[in-house]
């Protein structure tokens, strides 16, 4: 199987906490780090160094939305948190579905949460890629 992970983190978030997080989510699962194809955020999350550095670690291309994008894609648990904080009801599992370009029936994880050694949270959404 190939999956896309979308990803929520709190500003400076660590590669520790990310890297957890997708792990967690991975078992969930029964997948491993070599089924992603990809990571996928908001755009405002494009200067956030851990989740570059897991795009360039891993060789995983890195999709930014904006929230107006994100928030045209309906999704099983949005958030008024999220959409206060980031402008759109949800981030990981709208990122998530817009890159493998599909809807809710790939969405195999919807929405696993971790919050890490260093306070931060992460949240991490998984959708299978349609052609698998």
């Amino acid at each position: 199987m190939k999956i896309v992970l979308g990803m929520g983190c709190d500003r400076g978030a660590s590669l520790q906490t990310l890297e957890t997080a997708i792990d967690q989510a991975l078992a969930i699962i029964g997948e491993s780090r070599r089924a992603v194809t990809a990571l996928a955020t908001i755009d405002k999350k494009n200067d956030e160094a851990a989740l570059l550095a897991l795009s360039a670690q891993y060789g995983w291309p890195m999709h930014f939305y904006s929230a107006m994008q994100l928030a045209k894609v309906e999704v099983p648990n949005p958030s008024e948190v999220v959409r206060r904080h980031m402008g759109t009801p949800a981030v990981a599992e709208a990122a998530a579905m817009l890159t493998a370009n599909c809807g809710i029936e790939h969405l195999i994880l919807e929405k696993h949460k971790y919050r890490g050694d260093d306070g931060k949270n992460a949240t991490v959404s998984i959708v299978r890629l349609d052609n698998e």
